[in-house]
């Protein structure tokens, strides 16, 4: 089924094109609305919706309750922080031999692999190490 063009949808599918952070759609509204402002909040979740079921975007549960959307919909990993929250893409080369595998002994049909990572990130890693110096 063909989608009509909004204009709408482009402004929050180009902010997201910027962006490596993996915002939130409050993000989202909150940046998309310096080029709109009469967007609503509802349009933006609508829109991010449908980027997300149409595979134009990903939609990311990393468990903190909300989605998070990433424009890179090329096979990726994720490195999700522990303590900052913060996500980070990486790609590793065997994902897409791991995927192939999978379709070759999985009856049924597999669309996709996410893979996350967890632990600290290097920022928060540093931010401790200087907590800790003495004084």
């Amino acid at each position: 089924m063909a989608v009509k063009y909004s204009r709408q949808r482009q402004v929050i599918h180009n902010f997201l094109m910027t962006r490596k952070d993996h915002p939130t759609a409050d993000v989202v509204y909150q940046n998309v609305r310096q080029e709109d402002p009469h967007i609503s909040l509802g349009t933006v979740y609508r829109n991010l919706t449908l980027l997300a079921d149409r595979g134009e975007i990903l939609r990311l549960h990393v468990g903190d309750g909300v989605d998070h959307f990433d424009a890179d919909t090329s096979p990726h990993s994720h490195f999700i922080c522990s303590c900052c929250g913060c996500v980070t893409d990486f790609s590793i080369d065997c994902l897409e031999d791991m995927l192939s595998q999978a379709k070759q002994i999985f009856d049924g049909k597999i669309e996709s692999l996410d893979t996350c990572f967890r632990g600290v990130c290097a920022d928060c890693i540093n931010a401790a190490a200087k907590q800790s110096e003495p004084g």
